[in-house]
């Protein structure tokens, strides 16, 4: 089996190249020369350690403590895995870090540590209240966790948060207040049935009690059976809580006229028969990982009313603690929150409920086209990747934290905090998310021309494994399933993707009479047709998305871009498409930025232009962001008569002749597109706010020259080129790309181009 077929190896594969490990530090100031060593350290370094010494809320102003959480764990109740010990628990907690750094931007230290008494963990962790402005508990066998979790809280005075407790309460709660709405039913009158005493469990039933369940209907049962009054084993203080006195025993007992079910505990507990003695419109959360307690079509089946939720990402309203712990910890360090309390928790459920209410926000729409985001019984909870997740979750606990009077640095305007929050949500490669998870709705056909190159193929198989679209390769079979063979690949021809055979295949005469029938008046004879057909692939992709065979096709893995693109026209532009120019959207480490046109026009007309930066902003806006097109020229603002200034003010004023959905100026330099403070000192009347995210050039040497310039030496990732003004129907890649370049470029073809302009 091979490396990406074998999910163990490709998990190790994943954990030690390119250097071991998911995390590493990197310093935030200048370390270029004495100067900056003498701030850095000796003896510069000594004027902020009397500031923190004469007031420690300093710490926070000269210091990371106030953006690093601790990760701590003993390693005793890890994933599923049980006790497995702290360092073999590593992995998971540098996991945990790099999801705070991804969604919240938070850093973390993980730290694992050899003590299985709680008592003694507790005082370890309190010791290490200077270095941290809060500390995440994780992976702590019940019920040493809640001695640990109150010893801290009580003891510390930054926030203590378990995870593993209140970060799946929380989501929990979320989508209990939802279900119940779409329900109609109140948490004061139903009756709740729950599997699983442990930490998780214990800490959603306490949850349930603070957002209105009664005490007395609420029904716990463990592996043991029901837990009742006078129970002796398996019990603890946690579990007593929720014992009840009655003569009842067994979960196939309680069950009936059970408004909600909560499962945490393990595959097959739930029974058809049982969700048919729950009460109409019965709750189901069935949160076992990876095998749920009742499968959701088994629990429609038995009860098609049911609203249901899982802990897995394939079915609707996965429950995921990433929907929580990013962003309750980004409010609470950003107003210095001296603990977590319970109007933050029910704060942040009430954001997390909130949002997902919200589905009319144009931001998540484009973020996620193709889904359906309308609240409902599918729909409780936001996607995890949705992006209005940090700015309304932790605005929400932030505004809870001082309202309660834990916040020891308030935030002043929580409409600007609100604002900062959203700008920051792109800068990762979390960008192309939104688009995956599109594509994984809209189960399109496309063909990659190039089948027989390693990068291709690698690409087929990843398309398969993380997208519903079915890719089509163009090859010849025995060398396709030679190199999938060499290359250690388990896909194959015919099984799992269909392949169309330059040399032989039962629809060259299809293709060829297609290819002749459009370009007949174009000097193409019907022998040339045939052999354009037999060893142009890109051609031969062409048609089959004319013909329909196909949603979209993927070319260029080598050869000239214009090469490509001429054929693609050929065929395509038969139809009324015309090629508007190549879009390259460029993640950087401060943020995302399209440039073009990298590759259609050399030297664009006014026209071409004006037409470039209205694609562009079309494309843009695919990804969830707001387009601000800067026209870039040598000249500034009028400043240089030449050739390009002329013509990017001229594509300006045909900008200008009809109102436009987007922001753009121009002409400008690139440096006074990206530094608004710049451009205010050159023209203080420009119309744009901010920098720029799309740079829109008067040449393709300048835009390749940046693009190239960007991805060599600033790190850039490039996705695309996307061939804009084809209909999402052809994109032409270049050379330099690699398989998961492919896939990338196969997610944006795989979802559908919204209509903006």
């Amino acid at each position: 089996m091979s490396e990406s077929h074998n999910p163990r190896q490709a998990a190790l594969m994943y954990h030690e190249f390119p250097k071991p490990g998911k995390l590493e530090i990197r310093a935030t100031k200048p370390l270029a020369n004495g100067r900056d060593l003498s701030r850095a350290y000796s003896p510069g370094v000594a004027e902020a350690c009397l500031e923190i010494k004469a007031d420690p809320a300093n710490a926070a102003r000269f210091t990371t403590r106030g953006n690093l959480v601790a990760v701590i764990s003993n390693g005793t109740a890890v994933l599923g895995l049980g006790n497995i010990g702290a360092l073999a628990s590593k992995p998971v907690m540098e996991g945990k870090a790099v999801l705070f750094k991804k969604f919240a931007g938070i850093d973390c230290f993980d730290i694992e540590v050899n003590e299985p008494d709680p008592v003694k963990l507790a005082e370890i962790v309190c010791s290490l209240e200077p270095t941290f402005g809060a500390i995440n508990l994780e992976d702590i066998k019940a019920p040493d966790c809640f001695i640990v979790e109150k010893l801290c809280r009580e003891r510390m005075n930054i926030p203590v948060f378990h995870d593993d407790q209140h970060g799946t309460a929380i989501v929990v709660g979320a989508a209990a207040k939802n279900a119940l709405f779409v329900a109609e039913k109140a948490f004061e009158d139903v009756k709740v049935v729950s599997t699983g005493g442990g930490a998780a469990g214990i800490a959603c039933l306490n949850m349930l009690l603070k957002l209105g369940v009664r005490r007395e209907n609420v029904w716990l049962c463990d592996i043991h059976g029901l837990v009742y009054e006078g129970r002796e084993v398996d019990m603890n203080p946690q579990k007593s809580c929720f014992a009840q006195k009655t003569d009842k025993r067994t979960l196939d007992e309680v069950i009936e006229g059970a408004d909600l079910f909560l499962g945490l505990s393990g595959p097959g507990v739930l029974t058809q028969d049982m969700v048919r003695r729950m009460a109409r419109r019965p709750v189901i959360f069935a949160l076992a990982n990876p095998t749920p307690e009742i499968l959701p079509d088994l629990a429609r089946e038995a009860a098609p009313d049911a609203i249901i939720a899982t802990g897995r990402s394939d079915f609707p309203n996965q429950v995921n603690n990433v929907l929580c712990f990013p962003f309750i910890f980004r409010g609470a360090l950003d107003v210095g929150a001296t603990e977590i309390n319970d109007e933050m928790e029910l704060a942040c459920i009430d954001g997390i409920a909130q949002l997902a209410r919200a589905t009319t926000s144009a931001e998540a729409a484009a973020a996620y086209r193709g889904e359906q985001l309308t609240f409902g019984a599918d729909y409780l909870i936001p996607k995890p990747f949705d992006p209005r997740l940090m700015a309304v979750v932790s605005t929400s606990v932030a505004r809870a934290a001082m309202e309660t009077g834990v916040a020891t640095r308030p935030i002043e305007n929580l409409d600007a905090y609100a604002a900062k929050l959203k700008q920051t949500v792109f800068r990762s490669a979390l960008l192309m998310r939104p688009v995956f998870e599109a594509a994984r709705a809209a189960s399109r056909r496309i063909v990659l021309t190039e089948g027989e190159d390693e990068r291709v193929l690698r690409a087929a198989q990843a398309i398969l494994e993380e997208t519903t679209e079915t890719p089509i390769l163009v090859g010849r079979p025995e060398v396709i399933e030679q190199r999938c063979e060499r290359f250690g690949l388990d896909v194959r021809p015919g099984r799992d993707f269909e392949l169309v055979n330059p040399e032989n295949d039962p629809r060259y005469y299809d293709y060829w009479n297609s290819y002749h029938e459009l370009m007949q008046r174009n000097g193409v004879t019907p022998d040339l047709a045939k052999a354009i057909m037999r060893t142009n692939t890109t051609a031969i992709g062409a048609i089959m998305v004319h013909r329909g065979e196909a949603d979209s096709m993927i070319c260029g893995t080598f050869g000239e871009f214009r090469w490509h693109l001429n054929y693609v026209t050929q065929v395509l532009g038969k139809e009324g498409l015309h090629p508007q120019g190549a879009l390259s959207l460029m993640i950087l480490e401060d943020g995302p930025l399209f440039i073009a046109d990298t590759h259609v026009h050399h030297e664009p007309t006014p026209a071409q232009l004006a037409e470039i930066a209205i694609g562009a902003a079309r494309h843009v806006r695919r990804f969830g962001l707001e387009p601000k097109v800067a026209m870039c020229s040598q000249s500034q603002f009028g400043s240089q008569s030449e050739a390009s200034g002329q013509r990017v003010r001229d594509a300006i004023a045909v900008l200008d002749a009809t109102p436009r959905g987007f922001v753009y100026e121009g002409e400008m330099n690139v440096d006074s597109a990206l530094d608004p403070e710049l451009r205010a000192r050159i023209f203080p009347h420009s119309r744009m706010e901010g920098p720029a995210n799309v740079l829109v050039f008067a040449h393709a040497d300048a835009a390749s020259g940046v693009r190239n310039i960007l991805k060599m030496r600033a790190g850039g990732l490039e996705v695309g080129p996307i061939l804009m003004g084809m209909g999402n129907r052809a994109h032409i890649v270049s050379p330099s790309i690699t398989s998961r370049g492919i896939l990338n470029v196969a997610a944006i073809a795989g979802t559908p181009v919204a209509q903006y302009g």
